[in-house]
């Protein structure tokens, strides 16, 4: 009998009405802005009149090493929520997920959707993978008003004499497409002098809406008022003299704040478990800091006991982002980390081939655990947290590689789950939810701490992360960069980092896999994130704009006549 895939799950789920789900959050209809039967958004009021309650426990789940064996770091996440809902209903107490927006680069494209799979997901997945509260179409919005108000002021005399030159500002759009990386804008300007039209191009291009500065602002901002003041501070360029051009000269900020007002609220949703799920933001990880938006998990926090969240790709990318960017602007405190291994992927990462990762090869598997065991470490030494490994099973792992890896891991000083979530939802996460509350609830409150202190020096910060939790011998900036990095000093060297870098390694070098060690990271250009208060170092090949795989996965989506989506995963 042929297995079920993630969308014939989806679809043959009963959902419960929204209401019903936020009921079990003591939030009433009136907190709800509707979005359909299944879909709403938190009312201001709603977020705002549980701010008197304590926190909750934060739970970080993050992984090894992406590979294209598959990882399951967004189903692990849904399924812990799941099996802690459960185990945690009978003293009377709840948890809930809050996780990520999907892009549609890689829903189109290579990765596909980011709703979880098998009977570990959130629902309704077409919605949430699609057009969803159209959010991203308001961020891309927001990024596009404020270009187009840059072209405009220089074409309608440019009062402010901004060096077309110097423009940082780049168009985005939600989708993944190369052509769009390099353009030549031409347009023209008045002269002031001569009162006529003169010719004036420049170069510039498209990003995805995930790496656009507005998705960071949108995901860091506290409030309406810090997303505002956030977006005047946007740095879009420089003037004839050298001086900063900001969001505000344009006095953007007002109408950008206006077209992202219903999307900052966060969006609630549920699992295939009725488990509630906040969904809201969706900065990549690789080009951007990869974390939910700071408002839905603060809001979490105040409404359940446990909240489970993701950060993107490897603990390298994701969970250092989340902790010294999103954890240092917000004050967030998680209680312990859990990163998802596969037994399949840590072959890949001890040099097994694609097609033969389904045989069983003990020699491998204790090569590639050099990668779980970086990751296990820079967790545990360098930010201080408790960490469970959650083996997200495959049906072709033999006993003996579950036996192995679980035996490694407890040589590390921590424990190894064996998890089948994606097979039997909740009841496949039972363990790894037992594990996550005896370890939380029997410890104190863990010492966590950051990579970093704001004080270090831009050069230094790049260097520590490079060198701590990549493994690398040294940095190296070109001079684009050098000169970069003298400017970018003097008044925002107290902003963290953000690494732009390959999620496959920890190197910048997408086919070294494993831990490599003694490599060196190269950064080829600084940008300045004024709004989002970081400063992104762009290495490697890395693009922020992604381009599409000769077979993208657009190619097996498709529509019937009564309506229904299929071929989305």
């Amino acid at each position: 009998m042929a297995r079920l895939t993630d969308i014939d799950i989806a679809q043959a789920a009963t959902l419960q009405p929204i209401v019903q789900i936020a009921a079990k959050l003591d939030l009433r209809a009136e907190d709800l802005l509707h979005y359909g039967p299944h879909i709403a958004k938190l009312s201001e009021q709603a977020v705002r009149k549980s701010q008197a309650k304590p926190d909750g426990k934060l739970i970080l789940v993050t992984a090894i090493s992406p590979t294209p064996a598959g990882e399951g770091k967004t189903t692990t996440t849904i399924g812990l929520a799941d099996a802690l809902n459960q185990s945690l209903a009978v003293a009377g107490r709840r948890a809930m997920v809050c996780m990520r927006e999907p892009s549609l680069g890689p829903v189109f494209g290579l990765k596909g959707g980011a709703t979880g799979g098998g009977y570990s997901q959130v629902l309704p997945m077409e919605d949430i993978n699609l057009h969803f509260t159209g959010d991203f179409h308001a961020i891309s919005s927001a990024n596009n008003l404020l270009a187009a108000l840059i072209d405009n002021h220089i074409y309608q005399g440019n009062a402010l004499n901004i060096d077309p030159d110097s423009i940082t500002w780049r168009r985005c759009m939600d989708m993944n497409d190369r052509a769009l990386r390099d353009l030549v804008i031409k347009t023209q300007y008045k002269d002031r002098l001569s009162n006529e039209f003169k010719p004036c191009s420049r170069q510039s291009g498209f990003d995805i809406t995930v790496a656009s500065e507005v998705m960071a602002v949108f995901c860091l901002a506290k409030s309406l008022g810090d997303l505002q003041q956030r977006l005047a501070n946007i740095q879009i360029g420089l003037n004839k003299q050298q001086e900063p051009i900001l969001a505000s000269d344009l006095q953007a900020e007002g109408a950008m704040t206006a077209l992202l007002k219903n999307a900052f609220q966060p969006t609630l949703v549920q699992t295939l478990a009725q488990t509630p799920a906040l969904v809201h933001g969706g900065p990549f990880a690789n080009i951007a800091h990869g974390c939910n938006s700071v408002v839905a998990t603060q809001a979490a926090l105040k409404l359940a006991d446990y909240v489970v969240t993701e950060a993107g790709f490897g603990a390298d990318l994701g969970a250092e982002k989340f902790i010294d960017i999103k954890c240092r602007k917000a004050g967030l405190k998680p209680s312990l980390a859990v990163l998802v291994a596969t037994v399949r992927a840590l072959k890949f990462h001890g040099g097994v081939a694609l097609p033969d990762l389904n045989q069983e090869n003990l020699s491998a598997l204790k090569v590639g655990m050099a990668n779980l065991e970086k990751h296990l470490s820079n967790l545990q030494q360098h930010f201080n947290l408790p960490v469970l490994v959650a083996i997200n099973h495959f049906d072709s792992d033999s006993d003996a590689e579950v036996a192995m890896l679980q035996a490694e891991v407890a040589s590390l000083g921590s424990l190894a789950v064996v998890c089948t979530h994606w097979a039997n939802g909740a009841a496949g996460a039972s363990d790894l939810a037992a594990a996550v509350l005896a370890l939380t609830d029997t410890n104190a409150e863990c010492a966590f701490k950051l990579l970093y202190p704001d004080t270090m020096p831009l050069a230094d910060k790049i260097t520590t992360i490079a060198q701590r939790i990549y493994g690398a011998s040294h940095v190296e900036f070109s001079p684009k960069a050098q000169a970069s990095l003298a400017i970018l000093e003097k008044q925002y060297g107290h902003f963290p980092v953000c690494i732009a870098k390959t999620q496959y390694s920890f190197s910048a070098n997408p086919s070294l896999r494993g831990a490599p060690t003694g490599h060196v990271l190269r950064v080829r250009e600084l940008r300045l994130s004024r709004g989002a208060e970081f400063v992104v170092a762009i290495c490697g090949d890395i693009m922020t704009m992604p381009g599409l795989p000769k077979q993208p996965a657009s190619m097996c989506i498709g529509v019937n006549q009564a309506g229904s989506i299929s071929g989305l995963s």
